[in-house]
């Protein structure tokens, strides 16, 4: 393996000895023996590059491709051609931080529309200019909440996705914040648990819609309760369903955090993804990362400038209320090129399908008599169900005919053992969704 590697065993050694270890081993001795592969890699030796690139295009050869019916935060959307056209130009493809505005206006200008966008999808007054992920997002918002209201308590509906609430948990525990969940029922968040759990030290109350199980939940009177405690209301939502659904401003949330990956990203096997946070204009001073906004020069030309950016990491370190110091351009200007082809009737019209899609799948499921819904809520284009079958059988079968989905939640943990996930978006063909079913048909 070493060929293709350009530090030698002398090197190695050198560097161990300074670090005071006695070998590579142990600069991972933090991770878990189970996620660690301990065999050599299946590469050969001594081979060309060319060699190598037709060993590695042999292998290619043996992936499949398939058709998914998963969800669970990474949804299977249209992207239109010109995004890749136009995010590969190198002008794009090899930017930098945009510091000098003078040669950083293209840059600087779709960032501002990114922000624009979010703000309209969300309703919120202020976006910063993207996070790194959903899940970061959401925590960076349980920071802002706390930095504002200077508590050190979170409250974290369950039915939140569960990558999220271990994120939020590990940046709360570095932070010294503490948090407690809200129960759901019926697989929704529990109002009346709220109500009980709300006191002087809640910080924030962080939801989201549509919730884990894919369900649209209901959240009339929450607002009013969470502010009657002087508390933050923090709404996590796949922001593609802003298309349709009611926007975080209109249920009253104070921050407005979420994943982007729906707007015009592949799935690419987890990533990269694009996170979003808005917020009221009250509160933006406590807003994390970076902002672009606009003035004009002194010919009265607009514009685009960095018009926030705290970069308190810097200055005031472990005491900072965040430490990101930058923000996922590329994959904004992502966002920016699919919003502006898609246009308000084209995001409508990408839900309106989904939404059909899911339903004529969850409709079929349950007249097979193997299937169960055991909330009966309100969905878009993900749900969960319950079944007699085997999961570990229904994802055989299913890669078998190369289809992916059927995710069993017990991944999640054993309280979610007897669920499993489906969701359906405007790609999925009616011949598709029908291959699925008549698979599933033929199990016992």
């Amino acid at each position: 393996m070493f060929k293709y590697f350009a530090h030698t065993k002398a090197d190695i050694d050198k560097m161990l000895k300074s670090l005071n270890i006695n070998s590579i081993d142990e600069l991972f001795s933090e991770l878990p023996k189970e996620v660690i592969l301990d065999s050599d890699y299946d590469i050969p030796s001594f081979k060309s590059e060319s060699e190598l690139r037709h060993y590695f295009e042999d292998l290619a050869k043996q992936n499949k491709e398939l058709t998914l019916f998963s969800g669970l935060g990474a949804y299977d959307h249209y992207q239109p051609a010109v995004i890749d056209a136009l995010t590969s130009r190198q002008e794009f493809m090899t930017s930098y931080t945009p510091y000098q505005p003078e040669v950083a206006q293209g840059t600087l200008q779709y960032i501002f529309e990114y922000q624009s966008m979010i703000q309209t999808l969300t309703g919120m007054d202020v976006s910063n200019a993207s996070m790194y992920d959903g899940t970061t997002a959401t925590a960076e918002a349980c920071f802002m909440a706390s930095a504002i209201r200077k508590r050190n308590k979170i409250l974290i509906s369950k039915t939140l996705h569960p990558n999220t609430i271990e994120v939020i948990k590990t940046y709360l525990k570095f932070k010294g914040l503490e948090w407690e969940f809200i129960d759901s029922e019926a697989g929704v968040t529990s109002f009346d648990d709220l109500k009980n759990k709300l006191d002087k030290d809640i910080a924030g109350v962080v939801v989201q819609n549509p919730n884990f199980f894919g369900y649209i939940e209901n959240y009339d009177g929450f607002s009013e309760t969470i502010k009657d405690n002087k508390s933050l209301f923090i709404v996590n939502s796949d922001i593609s369903t802003l298309g349709v659904l009611k926007t975080p401003y209109e249920i009253g949330a104070d921050i407005a955090c979420g994943e982007c990956q729906s707007l015009g990203m592949p799935v690419g096997f987890g990533g990269p993804y694009l996170g979003y946070l808005a917020t009221n204009k009250k509160y933006v001073r406590k807003m994390p990362g970076r902002i672009c906004g606009y003035t004009h020069d002194l010919e009265g030309n607009r514009a685009f400038v960095l018009t926030l950016q705290a970069r308190e990491q810097h200055i005031r370190r472990s005491k900072a209320n965040s430490n990101i110091c930058s923000n996922q351009s590329l994959m904004a200007l992502f966002v920016t090129i699919y919003l502006s082809v898609m246009g308000k009737k084209g995001l409508k019209k990408v839900n309106n399908l989904s939404y059909q899609n899911a339903h004529y799948l969850y409709d079929k499921l349950i007249k097979t008599n193997k299937f169960s819904d055991p909330f009966k809520q309100p969905f878009l284009k993900e749900f969960v169900l319950e079944t007699t079958l085997s999961h570990d059988l229904i994802k055989e079968v299913l890669l078998k005919n190369n289809i992916f989905g059927g995710v069993s939640l017990s991944i999640f943990g054993e309280e979610y053992d007897n669920l499993i996930n489906f969701s359906v978006t405007e790609k999925r063909t009616k011949a598709e969704i029908d291959k699925l079913i008549s698979v599933l048909e033929a199990l016992s």
